[in-house]
């Protein structure tokens, strides 16, 4: 009996350490590497533990509407800026991510490397938001919105905001500027 015991637990340290580990930079619908949508923010140092982060002031956080706290590697490149729930909470959850680095991939293999026409072959665009300076792509499979720079466009259409802008009006190799993932419903 004594014997069947340790070959048991032997068999559940062997099969739960070769779990399939974590990939820190692929984007599902409900994580982005060991960050979850019901991650909170008290947890991220020990999240991004290797890594540096921005936080707010509490005089900052009540000076601005939204308090982004930025995640740098060691080296100093920017990863994301997570946009939490409630400032000065730290039992606030994340309520949107800005993906930054380039190494941080949609389950489809879209990065901020990506371009429209990459989007297009891997999405169905459900809208397209004309801003002052962007043009914003949201897709139908999950809550992430990709954002184009303006400069990417003809430039007929550059400067106008009220104008509808298509899918026609962007080309295929207009690069991502940056995209984010929106978790709070």
């Amino acid at each position: 009996m004594k014997k069947l015991f340790i070959t048991l637990t032997v068999a559940s340290l062997l099969f739960t350490s070769c779990e399939k580990e974590v990939n820190p930079f692929l984007i599902s619908s409900q994580n982005i590497g060991l960050l979850t949508d019901s991650t909170q923010i008290k947890d991220l140092k020990t999240i991004f533990a290797n890594d540096s982060i921005a936080n707010f002031t509490t005089t900052e956080a009540y000076l601005k509407t939204g308090a982004d706290i930025e995640i740098f590697e060691k080296g100093g490149k920017k990863l994301l800026e997570l946009t939490p729930t409630h400032v000065i909470d730290s039992t606030a959850t994340i309520e949107t991510i800005k993906i930054v680095d380039p190494r941080y991939k949609t389950e489809k293999g879209i990065s901020t490397e990506s371009t429209f026409g990459d989007i297009k072959a891997k999405y169905k665009i459900s809208s397209i938001q004309n801003t002052i300076r962007n043009v914003v792509i949201f897709v139908n499979e999950n809550n992430t919105f990709f954002t184009i720079d303006k400069k990417e466009l003809p430039s007929d259409l550059q400067f106008k905001v009220s104008q509808k802008i298509e899918e026609s009006n962007i080309s295929d190799t207009a690069k991502i500027k940056y995209f984010m993932v929106g978790w709070n419903d």
